[in-house]
Protein backbone atom coordinates (compact mmCIF):
# COMPACT_ATOMS: atom_id res chain seq x y z
CA UNK A 1 0.00 0.00 0.00
CA UNK A 2 1.42 3.59 -0.84
CA UNK A 3 1.96 6.46 1.91
CA UNK A 4 -1.23 7.84 3.17
CA UNK A 5 -3.26 5.10 2.07
CA UNK A 6 -5.27 2.83 4.22
CA UNK A 7 -5.83 -0.87 5.20
CA UNK A 8 -8.54 -2.46 5.81
CA UNK A 9 -7.68 -6.07 6.19
CA UNK A 10 -9.15 -7.83 9.72
CA UNK A 11 -11.42 -4.83 9.67
CA UNK A 12 -15.01 -4.39 9.33
CA UNK A 13 -16.78 -2.40 7.35
CA UNK A 14 -20.48 -0.60 7.98
CA UNK A 15 -22.45 0.45 5.49
CA UNK A 16 -23.73 4.11 5.54
CA UNK A 17 -27.83 4.75 5.88
CA UNK A 18 -27.03 6.82 2.48
CA UNK A 19 -26.65 2.66 0.80
CA UNK A 20 -30.65 2.03 1.17
CA UNK A 21 -31.94 0.31 -1.79
CA UNK A 22 -27.86 -0.81 -3.01
CA UNK A 23 -26.96 -4.51 -2.66
CA UNK A 24 -25.11 -3.56 0.41
CA UNK A 25 -27.48 -1.70 2.12
CA UNK A 26 -27.23 -2.43 6.36
CA UNK A 27 -24.73 -4.75 5.54
CA UNK A 28 -21.18 -5.41 7.87
CA UNK A 29 -18.47 -7.03 6.00
CA UNK A 30 -15.49 -8.79 6.98
CA UNK A 31 -12.64 -7.22 5.06
CA UNK A 32 -10.39 -10.53 3.92
CA UNK A 33 -8.02 -8.80 1.86
CA UNK A 34 -6.89 -5.02 1.18
CA UNK A 35 -4.41 -4.31 -1.01
CA UNK A 36 -3.19 -2.02 -3.59
CA UNK A 37 -4.57 -4.07 -6.64
CA UNK A 38 -8.03 -4.63 -5.03
CA UNK A 39 -10.22 -5.88 -1.47
CA UNK A 40 -12.11 -8.99 -1.00
CA UNK A 41 -14.31 -9.44 2.22
CA UNK A 42 -17.81 -11.42 3.04
CA UNK A 43 -21.47 -9.75 4.40
CA UNK A 44 -21.55 -11.31 7.40
CA UNK A 45 -25.12 -10.42 8.52
CA UNK A 46 -27.37 -11.25 5.47
CA UNK A 47 -28.33 -14.99 5.63
CA UNK A 48 -29.92 -16.65 2.80
CA UNK A 49 -32.97 -19.50 2.83
CA UNK A 50 -30.56 -22.56 2.38
CA UNK A 51 -28.88 -23.87 6.24
CA UNK A 52 -25.56 -25.61 5.83
CA UNK A 53 -26.84 -28.81 5.82
CA UNK A 54 -28.63 -28.16 2.38
CA UNK A 55 -25.49 -26.82 1.11
CA UNK A 56 -23.31 -30.04 2.46
CA UNK A 57 -26.10 -32.39 0.62
CA UNK A 58 -25.29 -30.08 -2.73
CA UNK A 59 -21.21 -30.89 -2.91
CA UNK A 60 -22.41 -34.71 -1.67
CA UNK A 61 -21.06 -34.61 2.00
CA UNK A 62 -22.98 -35.03 5.22
CA UNK A 63 -22.80 -33.04 7.87
CA UNK A 64 -22.33 -34.52 11.02
CA UNK A 65 -21.94 -31.39 13.42
CA UNK A 66 -25.51 -30.62 15.49
CA UNK A 67 -24.02 -27.04 15.85
CA UNK A 68 -23.92 -26.51 12.09
CA UNK A 69 -26.12 -28.24 10.41
CA UNK A 70 -29.48 -25.64 10.46
CA UNK A 71 -26.65 -22.76 10.35
CA UNK A 72 -27.58 -20.40 7.78
CA UNK A 73 -25.20 -20.02 4.63
CA UNK A 74 -24.22 -16.04 4.15
CA UNK A 75 -24.58 -13.71 1.14
CA UNK A 76 -20.93 -13.28 1.39
CA UNK A 77 -21.24 -10.37 -2.01
CA UNK A 78 -22.43 -10.12 -5.22
CA UNK A 79 -18.89 -12.14 -6.76
CA UNK A 80 -18.97 -15.52 -7.67
CA UNK A 81 -22.13 -16.22 -6.03
CA UNK A 82 -21.77 -20.10 -6.92
CA UNK A 83 -18.91 -20.46 -4.67
CA UNK A 84 -18.76 -20.76 -1.38
CA UNK A 85 -16.51 -19.25 1.08
CA UNK A 86 -15.55 -20.29 4.80
CA UNK A 87 -14.62 -17.96 7.12
CA UNK A 88 -13.11 -19.47 10.12
CA UNK A 89 -10.92 -19.21 13.24
CA UNK A 90 -7.37 -19.68 13.12
CA UNK A 91 -6.46 -23.70 12.08
CA UNK A 92 -4.02 -24.97 15.05
CA UNK A 93 -0.95 -22.66 16.42
CA UNK A 94 0.56 -22.45 12.61
CA UNK A 95 -3.17 -22.23 11.10
CA UNK A 96 -4.02 -22.53 7.12
CA UNK A 97 -3.82 -26.17 7.24
CA UNK A 98 -6.60 -26.54 4.23
CA UNK A 99 -5.69 -25.60 0.82
CA UNK A 100 -6.44 -22.26 -0.34
CA UNK A 101 -6.39 -20.81 2.86
CA UNK A 102 -5.85 -17.15 3.76
CA UNK A 103 -4.52 -16.20 6.64
CA UNK A 104 -5.61 -12.88 7.33
CA UNK A 105 -2.97 -11.18 9.40
CA UNK A 106 -4.20 -10.60 12.36
CA UNK A 107 -7.57 -12.01 12.60
CA UNK A 108 -9.49 -15.03 10.69
CA UNK A 109 -8.77 -17.30 8.08
CA UNK A 110 -10.82 -17.88 4.77
CA UNK A 111 -11.15 -20.41 2.99
CA UNK A 112 -12.53 -21.67 -0.59
CA UNK A 113 -11.16 -25.25 -0.87
CA UNK A 114 -13.40 -28.30 0.08
CA UNK A 115 -11.32 -30.18 1.93
CA UNK A 116 -12.30 -27.76 4.75
CA UNK A 117 -16.14 -29.05 4.48
CA UNK A 118 -14.52 -32.35 4.47
CA UNK A 119 -13.27 -32.01 7.25
CA UNK A 120 -16.26 -30.58 8.74
CA UNK A 121 -18.60 -33.40 7.76
CA UNK A 122 -16.69 -35.36 9.77
CA UNK A 123 -16.90 -33.46 12.66
CA UNK A 124 -13.70 -31.81 12.51
CA UNK A 125 -12.21 -28.81 11.13
CA UNK A 126 -12.75 -25.64 13.16
CA UNK A 127 -14.98 -25.30 15.84
CA UNK A 128 -16.51 -21.70 14.85
CA UNK A 129 -17.30 -20.71 10.68
CA UNK A 130 -19.59 -18.87 8.69
CA UNK A 131 -19.99 -19.79 5.19
CA UNK A 132 -20.88 -17.68 2.30
CA UNK A 133 -22.09 -17.91 -1.23
CA UNK A 134 -20.34 -15.51 -2.79
CA UNK A 135 -17.86 -12.44 -1.75
CA UNK A 136 -17.47 -8.40 -1.77
CA UNK A 137 -14.54 -7.33 -4.14
CA UNK A 138 -13.17 -4.23 -4.97
CA UNK A 139 -10.52 -3.33 -7.84
CA UNK A 140 -8.04 -1.12 -7.65
CA UNK A 141 -8.67 2.51 -5.54
CA UNK A 142 -12.59 1.22 -6.25
CA UNK A 143 -12.77 0.69 -2.31
CA UNK A 144 -10.98 4.08 -1.24
CA UNK A 145 -13.22 5.99 -3.23
CA UNK A 146 -16.21 4.32 -1.55
CA UNK A 147 -14.66 5.01 1.49
CA UNK A 148 -14.36 9.41 0.09
CA UNK A 149 -17.65 9.49 -0.90
CA UNK A 150 -18.63 7.84 2.91
CA UNK A 151 -20.15 5.02 2.20
CA UNK A 152 -18.81 3.00 4.37
CA UNK A 153 -17.10 3.68 8.08
CA UNK A 154 -14.89 0.83 9.05
CA UNK A 155 -13.46 -0.69 12.74
CA UNK A 156 -11.28 -3.68 13.56
CA UNK A 157 -12.88 -6.66 13.62
CA UNK A 158 -14.15 -8.50 16.36
CA UNK A 159 -14.82 -12.19 15.86
CA UNK A 160 -16.91 -12.81 18.32
CA UNK A 161 -19.73 -10.33 16.39
CA UNK A 162 -19.39 -12.56 13.50
CA UNK A 163 -19.78 -15.66 15.28
CA UNK A 164 -21.65 -15.34 18.73
CA UNK A 165 -23.87 -12.34 18.09
CA UNK A 166 -27.10 -13.16 16.60
CA UNK A 167 -27.16 -12.36 12.91
CA UNK A 168 -30.34 -9.03 13.31
CA UNK A 169 -27.91 -7.65 16.19
CA UNK A 170 -24.38 -7.84 13.67
CA UNK A 171 -24.82 -4.14 12.19
CA UNK A 172 -25.99 -2.88 15.88
CA UNK A 173 -22.93 -4.43 17.86
CA UNK A 174 -20.53 -2.99 14.74
CA UNK A 175 -21.12 0.36 14.85
CA UNK A 176 -21.40 -0.47 18.95
CA UNK A 177 -17.06 -0.98 18.70
CA UNK A 178 -17.08 2.76 17.24
CA UNK A 179 -19.34 3.90 20.40
CA UNK A 180 -22.02 5.13 17.42
CA UNK A 181 -25.56 3.91 17.38
CA UNK A 182 -27.60 3.06 14.66
CA UNK A 183 -30.26 6.10 15.30
CA UNK A 184 -27.27 8.49 15.32
CA UNK A 185 -26.06 7.86 11.82
CA UNK A 186 -27.81 10.42 8.96
CA UNK A 187 -28.63 9.20 5.27
CA UNK A 188 -26.68 12.50 4.21
CA UNK A 189 -23.02 13.21 4.24
CA UNK A 190 -20.46 15.84 4.02
CA UNK A 191 -17.21 16.81 4.63
CA UNK A 192 -15.91 19.54 6.81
Amino acid sequence: MSAGSINLTNQFLIAMPGMAGDTFSGSVIYMCEHTEKGALGLVINKPIDIKLKNLFEKVELTLDRDDLAEAPVYFGGPVQTERGFVLHERSGENGGHYNSSLQIPGGLEMTTSKDVLEALSHGAGPKKVLVTLGYSGWGAGQLEEEMRRNSWINVGAAPEIIFDTPVEQRYDKALSLLGIDARMLSQEAGHA
